[in-house]
């Protein structure tokens, strides 16, 4: 196999180390080429003793780590423990694999993020992908995402924030055999990889899409002639009661990224969280900037929604795609879990489910990293999952 993962639930950290360490090489049989390392804030305090270690151990052309609240390895998800997940990946081609620390820097010219990896230059955007584990409290993921999306077009950024911190330069980031506090860590990969992404937004579509004819940074102030408050009026009566109560509790906009298409389903729409109505005008604040001719078309979220989603996302996937993947990393929000489905391990075991008994590592997140509609973006109560093919 070229991927192999493995979870400690080990309170001592070195004894922690050594069962992830012992039980991914022996999957992978081979020094990786690429190790993602999570753990949780019970291990913070020994990210020394971790550096020590894991480069010389591992002898990975790459490693990135950093820590989650909670902790994904196999089929588990490991919530408020002591809890550590190492992932290997070693491929068979020639792969091009290099990693960075990005930083916000004062410049000549005014802030800067700077530590960009050389080989974006001419990176092919159909096979470059760019994995990145971030601090929120230092680093700025929208103007990154921004300059991906706008310089290098269709490269994949996918990835989250570490989420085992209170403030700025608590986190502990590791990339090589450095430990960093601010900024982001990643790794650029480019060659024949075969790398694809789910995002699941947890949310599913009601009613019809409209075009917005009238709005103001991130205030709409009319759909299709009129205030959205008619719009959801009318929506209202046209609702299941199931779904009304949704409406109350979780109503949210998802705005189609690629307008150029003839209908609109589940992976077209960017979901942003609703801010309030105004119920003298009836305009609707969103938490997106939005402009005059952009479709929208109002959501729900739930846990059944949530389940939906990203096990139609991926079934989806898997029909679209003749090789199956033989490993993944998963980036799910530290809002989802027992939080949400009132039991542990549902993102994990849903990939599970639909794909197999696959290595799979990742974390819980304070904001996911992937694509919607050839375009990258940060989420929250998302699953970003990242698969590898075979």
């Amino acid at each position: 196999m070229p991927f192999a993962a493995a979870l400690s639930t080990t309170t001592q950290t070195s004894r922690a180390l050594d069962e992830v360490c012992q039980e991914a090489l022996a999957g992978l049989k081979e020094s990786p080429d690429l190790a993602l390392f999570f753990f949780s804030p019970h291990h913070q305090r020994s990210a020394g003793q971790m550096m020590e270690i894991l480069p010389d151990r591992l002898k990975a052309r790459c490693l990135i780590g950093c820590p989650g609240v909670a902790i994904v390895g196999g089929d588990q998800e490991i919530e408020g423990e002591p809890a550590m997940s190492l992932w290997l990946a070693r491929w068979p081609q020639r792969v091009e694999l290099e990693s960075f620390h990005l930083t916000l820097e004062q410049t000549s010219e005014g802030y800067s993020l700077l530590g960009w990896p050389d080989g974006l230059a001419d990176a092919n955007p159909s096979r470059s992908v760019i994995l990145l584990l971030g601090d929120p409290f230092t680093f700025p993921t929208d103007n990154f995402l921004d300059q991906i999306n706008e310089t290098h077009a269709g490269i994949k950024a996918m990835g989250g924030m570490a989420s085992a911190a209170q403030g700025p330069g608590q986190n502990r980031l590791l990339v090589g055999d450095k430990i960093v506090k601010e900024g982001a860590v990643g790794v650029l990969l480019k060659g024949p990889a075969g790398i694809r992404s789910i995002v699941s937004q947890g949310c599913r579509p009601i009613g019809r899409p409209l075009v917005i004819t009238k709005a103001q940074e991130n205030i709409i102030l009319e759909l299709s002639g009129r205030p959205p408050l008619f719009h959801l009026q009318q929506l209202w009566q046209e609702l299941k009661p199931e779904d009304q109560q949704l409406f109350q509790h979780g109503l949210h906009v998802g705005r189609v990224i690629n307008e150029y298409q003839d209908k609109f389903q589940r992976g077209d729409f960017l979901v942003r969280n609703v801010l309030g109505v105004d119920q003298t005008s009836g305009a609707l604040a969103i938490t997106d900037l939005i402009r005059v001719g952009q479709t929208i078309q109002f959501h729900v979220r739930d846990a059944a929604t949530a389940d939906e989603d990203l096990h139609a996302l991926l079934q989806m996937d898997l029909a679209a795609h003749e090789k199956r993947p033989a490993g993944a990393l998963l980036f799910t929000c530290n809002g989802r879990g027992t939080k949400l489905f009132g039991e542990p391990h549902h993102d994990a075991r849903a990939i599970r489910q639909e794909i197999g008994p696959i290595p799979l590592a990742g974390f819980f997140a304070a904001g996911e990293l992937g694509p919607v509609g050839g375009k990258n973006f940060i989420h929250g109560f998302t699953a970003s999952a990242v698969l590898f093919e075979e």
